[in-house]
């Protein structure tokens, strides 16, 4: 299978987790628990690097494969999160751009300074 999209991820998703009777962990709480864990271990990689070694993380294969694997690991559990409780992301976060947008209207570029 090598679907690209969101709900052909996530079905690949629903169907991993029931060929391997994993569905009964799979409650709300606890995905969300596991997707603070594997954000907490994206974090740990740039923990201690100063912002130019933080802007550099994916020249290094080493480092650059543990950032992959956390991401995909992150959004795994987001996408699973969202399936258990009928969030549909993408419209999440179109509507929450939306507001952002209205919230915080673009500066002249005259203006510009560092988010508080």
């Amino acid at each position: 299978m090598t679907e690209l999209d969101m709900a052909g991820l996530q079905r690949r998703l629903t169907e991993f987790a029931a060929a391997r009777d994993w569905e009964q962990y799979h409650t709300p709480k606890n995905l969300v628990a596991a997707l603070s864990v594997e954000a907490a271990e994206l974090l740990e990689i740039f923990q201690w690097l100063t912002p130019e070694q933080s802007a550099r993380v994916m020249e290094r294969p080493e480092s650059a494969h543990r950032v992959v694997d956390e991401v995909a690991d992150v959004l795994a559990y987001l996408l699973q999160f969202c399936e258990a409780l009928g969030i549909d992301a993408l419209a999440a976060l179109s509507a929450k751009m939306d507001r952002n947008e209205t919230r915080f209207p673009p500066v002249d570029s005259a203006d510009r300074h560092s988010p508080e």
